[in-house]
């Protein structure tokens, strides 16, 4: 077995400190996701989604965010899939970007609702057909016996929908996710890392804290 402890390495790119970062996480997050994209991150909106079970089993998987604003972090997928299943059982959750290249991470925890129907309805049409078309292929996190009954489960949806526009499933939309916490994390020399946490208080304002590493 190889010895792990001979990947470790250095962050030196950068410091944090609270005069660096913006008065709410929102402008904070938009600010990193720009430069992110500026260094060409090969994808800036993969984040790690984690969520549990109502008896505290967790799981998580990556997905793309598709949305953010003062309301919170938007992302798509099927309800009935087990990520779905355990947000409408218990509809908390965690974010991680993992911004590697920039020695950098954002961790965002708080509570997830659905997005409005309309709101599902035009993010929905302005994917790809063929994405569309695949939402209703396949029933997410089910048991399948072979990959080309999901390739004919594609050609029958395919033809269903061959004259027209592909309607939204019933069973897919997306979720928001309210931040109670929005965590900056910068690598730093010596695993002295920065990390500047935004923490809601009971009056809905921000409040900006260091962490120790």
């Amino acid at each position: 077995m190889s010895n792990l402890a001979d990947l470790s390495k250095e962050y030196s790119l950068a410091g944090l400190s609270k005069k660096d970062l913006a008065r709410n996480p929102f402008r904070q997050f938009d600010r990193w996701y720009q430069e992110g994209s500026a260094a060409r991150l090969p994808e800036p909106n993969a984040m790690v989604l984690a969520t549990a079970a109502r008896d505290g089993r967790p799981s998580l998987r990556t997905v793309l965010l598709k949305g953010v604003d003062g309301r919170g972090f938007v992302f798509y997928t099927n309800y009935e899939s087990r990520k779905g299943r355990e947000l409408d059982g218990n509809p908390r959750a965690t974010l991680l970007f993992p911004w590697f290249e920039l020695e950098r991470q954002v961790i965002v925890e708080g509570s997830v609702t659905r997005v409005p129907r309309e709101e599902a309805e035009a993010y929905f049409h302005s994917r790809p057909r063929a994405h569309q078309l695949a939402a209703w292929a396949s029933a997410q996190s089910a048991l399948i016996a072979t990959r080309a009954m999901l390739e004919q489960a594609m050609k029958a949806v395919e033809v269903r929908y061959a004259d027209g526009a592909v309607p939204l499933p019933p069973f897919w939309g997306g979720y928001r996710l309210t931040p109670d916490t929005v965590e900056f994390w910068q690598g730093r020399r010596s695993r002295l890392h920065d990390r500047l946490c935004y923490r809601r208080d009971q009056g809905g304002e921000w409040i900006l804290e260091r962490l120790s590493p």
